[in-house]
């Protein structure tokens, strides 16, 4: 008996060491689409303390390397692994160097005689959901590699950190007041009452183009959050965005990175107007971007387009409340 509890108790010790996700491992991640995509031969070297993870994610992309420091959960009972925070270069994109996408890999350790494996995807933040597909990926053990003595060379960047720096509009009677909010450490909001001081040329050659109201969208909320992005390739678009003809965010490039702005609506109003202004027309015109409008957590998406000759634009309005009996 007292043999069998120990050969049981070394069974249940090495099932243990074998579910650990120490190492080295590597794998080819492939774009979650319909068509031929080029693909990210990816490493991820980890070291694991308890429940958390810390190590080296790299990979190749078309003609280079990037590697990032990482750190996340492991939930041994599940075999799940989370990481958040890992940019990774847009799909689309010619070179390592291009335009990045902010994603989070989830996997599922699966340890069997064949060998060790990790599958997941990378996942898209809310900010890049609409433009950054999902990837998929299928990571081997690597057994002659040893962890630590890649890890602690420092070969890579930290990447978790706070969000860049957002636009908040409140909009009353006086006009808008833009607030720049940041969570960077020891930077605090930077308050700007009105436009910026090159604005009245901006407002002159805005009302010089005609605005067009493609759409008009209704709302619950008194305050809402709209993020811009670039709609197609993404090709160098830069806007400006108006609030009832008052610039609220000046000279923006527009990526697969969501460009935010939270808006306060003034109740007295009967609506707000929001357009779209071409700074240039990219390398494809014209100037097109996904707008999506946040009425809480339901959005509402809205395609704009704007040239050197219109202002493209989207009308919103509060809901009506049915008084109710």
């Amino acid at each position: 008996m007292h043999r069998l509890i120990l050969i049981s108790l070394l069974c249940i010790g090495l099932r243990s060491e074998a579910q650990t996700l120490a190492g080295s491992w590597y794998g080819k991640a492939d774009v979650v689409l319909d068509g031929t995509f080029n693909n990210y031969l990816t490493q991820l070297i980890i070291k694991q303390k308890g429940n958390k993870v810390e190590g080296i994610f790299g990979y190749y992309f078309r003609n280079g390397y990037q590697s990032f420091y990482v750190k996340g959960t492991y939930d041994p009972k599940t075999r799940q692994v989370t990481i958040k925070d890992i940019p990774v270069v847009f799909y689309k994109e010619n070179s390592i160097d291009g335009v990045t996408c902010n994603m989070s890999f989830e996997g599922t350790l699966r340890v069997s005689k064949v060998g060790s494996f990790v599958r997941g995807n990378f996942l898209s933040d809310g900010q890049y959901k609409y433009t950054c597909p999902e990837l998929r990926v299928l990571f081997s053990l690597d057994s002659l590699v040893q962890e630590d003595s890649v890890i602690n060379e420092g070969l890579a960047k930290k990447v978790w950190q706070p969000s860049v720096e957002d636009v908040i509009v409140m909009d009353d009677e006086d006009g808008p007041e833009i607030r720049k909010a940041t969570t960077l450490p020891g930077l605090t909001r930077e308050t700007v009452k009105g436009p910026s001081l090159d604005a009245n040329s901006l407002i002159s050659r805005f009302k010089q183009r005609q605005t067009i109201i493609t759409s008009e969208l209704k709302v619950s909320s008194d305050s809402i959050r709209v993020s811009f992005y670039d709609n197609g390739d993404i090709d160098g678009d830069s806007i400006s965005v108006f609030l009832n003809g008052t610039p609220v965010l000046e000279k923006q490039m527009i990526s697969a990175k969501a460009t935010t702005i939270y808006i306060k609506l003034d109740p007295s109003k009967e609506f707000h107007d929001l357009a779209m202004f071409a700074e240039n027309l990219g390398r494809i015109p014209p100037n097109t971007a996904l707008m999506v409008v946040y009425d809480g957590d339901t959005p509402q998406e809205v395609f704009l387009s704007s040239n050197l000759q219109q202002n493209g634009s989207v009308r919103i309005r509060k809901k009506e409340v049915k008084s109710q009996k």
